[in-house]
């Protein structure tokens, strides 16, 4: 069966927007039940949780990289981000042997919380559990991350640190 819808560029750019926009709702509502259930704590460390497995399953595609090769991991990295420069804008700030640092001045989740109107501090907490995806993909690829996520006042969004794993020579 043919596709009958227009499949160009900017529709697919639109669709993806509005994939990162439910994952970014999913991740909010359930938020609001962990934490009427459990208190904020337990609602972001279960989130984070779950989150980290999801960057553990995808790690393997980075982890013939590891422990060390942060300049390989960087070119496949930011090679893998969906229209990451329009949705993300990265920013290598730095990339040698002892670390690999990426910032994000945009994020389509952190932009969906705050355009949805949650409150700083969820925005925050909510950064937090979903950013966990980073540590999962990289450590299961061998690799140390030491990121640092969104916080009120700071400009962008999640400042990704990698460096090599505990198994570099």
């Amino acid at each position: 069966m043919a596709c009958k819808n227009k499949c160009d560029k900017e529709v697919t750019f639109e669709m993806l927007k509005a994939a990162f926009a439910t994952r970014a709702e999913a991740y909010a509502q359930i938020f609001d039940v962990l934490r009427e259930e459990f208190g904020v704590e337990k609602a972001v460390k279960l989130i984070a949780t779950a989150t980290r497995r999801l960057g553990e399953s995808r790690g393997g595609q980075f982890a013939h990289l590891g422990p060390k090769n942060l300049s390989g991991l960087k070119e496949e990295f930011l090679a893998h981000i969906p229209c990451g420069s329009e949705l993300f804008a990265p920013e290598v700030i730095k990339s040698d042997d002892e670390m690999l640092e990426i910032q994000f001045h945009n994020c389509p989740l952190k932009e969906h919380w705050m355009e949805a109107g949650r409150s700083d501090e969820d925005v925050e907490h909510l950064c937090e559990a979903a950013a966990a995806i980073d540590g999962g993909l990289f450590e299961s690829a061998g690799f140390t991350f030491k990121g640092e996520t969104w916080k009120k006042g700071k400009e962008g969004c999640c400042l990704l640190k990698v460096v090599p794993g505990p198994d570099a020579e």
